[in-house]
């Protein structure tokens, strides 16, 4: 044993092995293979009501005697400047605590805190990644953990502030795919189908769908004799 593993043994950085720590959490997901369905568009719109609802929510559940409510102060400065970095067309948000303590310059525990807060009150949501250690030597692990992939999160009681100021947030555009290619599949198939049996496909209302039926049959018996 060196000089040199023996000081990392004590200072915690190598295991009794002589092997480098690197912790890494149980629910962390691979880097790359989460963060599509995580990440949604954020309009810059949306940003600042958003902001205006946590910072309602936060004085209405604040505590009699209490300094802060339940998001806290720091809370609220971490989820303003999430929202400043998050990119808005992509949703993309990946920032690490690091990052965020220099930016707010707040201590780790402050930053940690106030992220819990945040996704304990429906404002944000986030997966742990890990991401492979290139050309890794010796036994050790071959991963690594890395910054969160976090989402911004409107709650249900919020977003009902929301939608009053700005109207309905944009359906996710995969949302909408979805959605086309299901009314262009439903298209075809009332295509094939004869006229009469069509008509019931397509319209809702009974009395309407009977006149148009009757219609239908008119035009089929027209075509008849006609051949």
């Amino acid at each position: 044993m060196t000089a040199r593993s023996l000081h990392e043994i004590i200072g915690g950085k190598a295991s009794h092995h002589g092997l480098f720590r690197n912790r890494v959490r149980r629910d962390s997901r691979p880097k790359g293979s989460c963060e599509a369905r995580l990440w949604r568009p954020v309009s810059k719109r949306q940003m600042g009501h958003a902001m205006i609802a946590a910072e309602g929510y936060d004085r209405q559940h604040k505590q009699p005697g209490k300094r802060n409510g339940p998001l806290g102060h720091v809370g609220l400065e971490v989820l303003r400047a999430l929202y400043r970095i998050v990119c808005h067309r992509s949703g993309r948000l990946e920032p690490s605590i690091d990052y965020l303590m220099g930016k707010l310059r707040r201590s780790r525990d402050a930053i940690v805190r106030a992220l819990k807060a945040l996704k304990d009150h429906g404002f944000l949501d986030w997966v742990r990644r890990t991401e492979r250690i290139p050309e890794a030597e010796g036994a050790g692990p071959r991963i690594r953990q890395i910054s969160n992939a976090y989402r911004l999160c409107i709650p249900a009681f919020a977003r009902v502030i929301v939608e009053r100021i700005i109207g309905p947030a944009p359906m996710p555009a995969d949302v909408v795919q979805h959605l086309e290619q299901h009314h262009t599949e439903q298209a075809e198939m009332v295509a094939q189908l004869p006229l009469r049996e069509a008509v019931g496909v397509s319209v809702q209302n009974e009395a309407l769908a009977a006149a148009l039926a009757r219609l239908a049959d008119a035009l089929e018996e027209n075509e008849r004799e006609s051949a």
